[in-house]
Parts: structure tokens; sequence; C-alpha cells
């Protein structure tokens, strides 16, 4: 069963920076909601309420109830800005969302077996993630919260695309449908670690004396007049 998440705004009335910065040091989100052939309405909405449910993953992949005031409405999160530096949220896109229309959306991938993957676990390999998560179309009531791909067949350098995700009903991705069939996890060789090896020549010459250890990483001198 799809998580239920519900949202409570309130209209706003001033816009502009000014208007943002006030309502951020009020605790509010500045947010926006457009779409299903209605004008965008302009959203203040609680930060703390709107932090708690954004902490859990399907609240991007599910259809949220949001109201305000007497109205109350289905819609999806389009976009989500965040502080560069601290953890607040600083604006929110909401798309209406409409019964009988088709929506947009990302979501993630989730990868099942890695650890039993027969490419990892017979032959040494690691599994690589190529892509996290993927955009699809389908009504509402096919949207689904994450899309799963079993990596336990995978051998040693071979990967799957889109096209080997098994879609729910009603379910379709937006890059096969434009042929592009990206890669999505691969099973590849363990990267080798970059080691500092001496030459053969050089450690002869500091085992016998010849050239100080010391030598070996002293900085050069800047020349007169640098």
């Amino acid at each position: 069963m799809k998580a239920a998440f519900e949202l409570a705004g309130e209209p706003r009335g001033e816009l502009g920076r000014t208007s943002s910065r006030r309502l951020r040091k009020e605790g509010k989100v500045p947010a926006i909601m457009y779409g299903g052939g209605q004008a965008p309405e302009s959203l203040v909405l609680d930060h703390n309420a709107l932090s708690r449910q954004m902490g859990r993953e399907a609240f991007y992949t599910s259809i949220l109830t949001l109201t305000v005031g007497p109205k109350t409405q289905q819609v999806v999160v389009k976009a989500v800005q965040r502080h560069p530096a601290r953890p607040l949220v600083m604006h929110m896109d909401f798309q209406r969302v409409v019964e009988d229309e088709e929506i947009t959306l990302h979501v993630p991938i989730h990868f099942i077996g890695e650890a039993n993957a027969k490419g990892v676990k017979e032959q040494g390999g690691v599994v690589d993630h190529l892509m996290t998560d993927v955009e699809v179309t389908c009504l509402p009531r096919y949207l689904p919260e994450y899309l799963e791909i079993d990596v336990t067949p995978l051998e040693l350098n071979e990967l799957y695309h889109l096209s080997d995700i098994k879609l729910p009903e009603g379910v379709s991705l937006v890059a096969l449908r434009h042929g592009q069939d990206h890669p999505v996890v691969a099973v590849n060789p363990p990267r080798r670690e970059e080691v500092d090896v001496v030459p053969e020549a050089a450690a002869e010459a500091v085992s016998a004396g010849e050239v100080p250890a010391t030598a070996q990483t002293e900085p050069a001198k800047p020349a007169e007049g640098d």
C-alpha cells in the first residue's frame, strides 16, 4: 500500500524576495501549485511539518493531498529548492493531478540481490549503479513509489539497460519512448588502488646509502629571485 501524505498550506499574499526572506525567518516555506488547467497559485507551508514528511523517500513519488483553506487538491512534487549549506527547504513546486491526465515524474530505482550477484559472489566484481532514478510517465493511479531491478543473475562485465526493468501496469519510461535504452547497472572488476612505487634503482640507491632517504621527499628549493 502506498504511503498517504497530507499537507496543509495557506494562500500567499505578498510576493517577492523580501517577502520570501521574511517567511523563511518565520519558519515558513514559499511554494507554488500549478497545472491541471488552472492558474498558478502561490502558497505558504510550515517548514517543520513539511520536513518531517520529506524525510520519507515515498514523499517524492506519491500523490499528496494538499489542503489550502477550504479546498483540497491532489498534487505531486515537481521541484525542491534547498539551502546550499543548511538543512532548510527554500521553495517547493507542486503540480496538480488530474485523474485522466498522464503525469511525468522521476522515481528511484531499488537494486535487489547485489551481494548475491553472480559476478560479485563468484567472480569478485563490484556492482556499479549507472542510474539511481528514472523518469516515468503514467496516469496518476499507476504511479509507482519506485522501480526494482534484480541484479542477482549479472555476471562480471555484464550490465542491464532500461529495457531490462520490469515495469508495473500502465507505466512507461520516457527515455525508452525516445529510443534511448541507457545502461542502468553493471558488474565490473574492482578498481585497483594506485600505489606510489619507488623505482627499483632509486630504492637500491637509498638502501646503499648513496642517496639520503629524506632527499626523496624534500621539496625543491626556489631559485634565487623567485
